[in-house]
């Protein structure tokens, strides 16, 4: 059994923001998946708002800290992808709010 849930993994993850609009990465919806097994090993699936973000491994970095904080966890694998690519209406509606959307 997984030691944590797709759901506890992405609250974990909720925890950074995305510092050009300061919203978390999951309400922006650039988190596409995570999953843990039963040792503590993690992989997340994520894309970024634009191949061009200047932050890209500073937000890589901030996501596997922040899964590496739970208790067990023993090795972490960010993967960025660019398909689907991301666009606004994957975000969360305070998001496409607060972004004019």
């Amino acid at each position: 059994m997984a030691l944590y849930t797709k759901e506890e993994l992405f609250l974990a993850i909720s925890t950074v923001i995305d510092p050009e609009v300061g919203f978390n990465l999951v309400e922006m919806g650039l988190i596409y998946d995570a999953e843990c097994d039963d040792e503590g090993n993690v992989k997340v699936t994520m894309t970024l708002s634009t191949k061009a973000c200047p932050l890209h491994q500073m937000i890589v970095q901030w996501v596997k800290e922040a899964v590496e904080k739970m208790a067990d966890i023993k090795e972490v694998e960010v993967e960025v992808v660019w398909e689907p690519v991301w666009n606004i209406s994957m975000a969360d509606d305070n998001v496409k709010k607060a972004l004019g959307a």
